[in-house]
C-alpha cells in the first residue's frame, strides 16, 4: 500500500514554506492528486522528485533545525589560508546526508592576516566541522 503526504509534510520534510510546495504542484514539478481539498503526493513522486532512495519516514523524522557561526581563524599567510580552506572543504565533500542543506564560506582577510568561515546547516554538520578545524589547527600549532 502507498504512503501519501500532504503538502504541509513535505514543506517540512524539504525545510520548504507550504506555498512553495504548492507553487512546485502548479508547475507540475511535483506529481499530486486532489483528495478533497487537499493535495497528496505519492511516496513514489515524492522520492522523485526529492531525488532520493531513502526511506521517507526516516527524513521526516529529520530535525530541520538549523544553527549558524563564524569563525575567524589567525593565519599566517595566503599559503596557510589555502592549505586550511582545502581541508575544509575535504570535510565537506565528505559530509554524510545526515547534513544535508548545510553550507559553508571562506574567506581570507589579508589585511588582518585571517581566515572567516561561516557555516549554516544541521547542528551535527557544523558541530563535525569544527571539530574537524579545532583538530586541524592543533595540528599545525605543534
Amino acid at each position: 500500500m502507498e504512503k501519501y503526504y500532504t503538502v504541509d509534510q513535505i514543506a517540512e520534510l524539504l525545510t520548504l514554506h507550504p506555498k512553495t510546495i504548492q507553487r512546485y504542484i502548479r508547475e507540475g514539478k511535483i506529481i499530486a492528486k486532489k483528495v478533497g481539498k487537499r493535495w497528496c503526493v505519492s511516496e513514489h513522486d515524492l522520492k522523485k522528485f526529492a531525488g532520493s532512495s531513502e526511506d521517507i519516514s526516516d527524513i521526516l523524522r529529520y530535525n530541520p533545525s538549523k544553527v549558524s557561526t563564524v569563525a575567524d581563524i589567525v593565519v599566517q599567510d595566503f599559503e596557510e589560508a589555502a592549505k586550511l580552506e582545502k581541508m575544509v572543504i575535504a570535510i565537506l565533500n565528505s559530509k554524510s546526508s545526515e547534513c544535508r542543506n548545510s553550507t559553508m564560506h571562506f574567506q581570507y582577510l589579508e589585511y588582518e592576516n585571517k581566515v572567516r568561515i561561516t557555516l549554516w546547516g544541521d547542528l551535527v554538520f557544523v558541530r563535525n566541522v569544527l571539530d574537524a578545524i579545532s583538530i586541524i589547527l592543533e595540528q599545525t600549532d605543534k
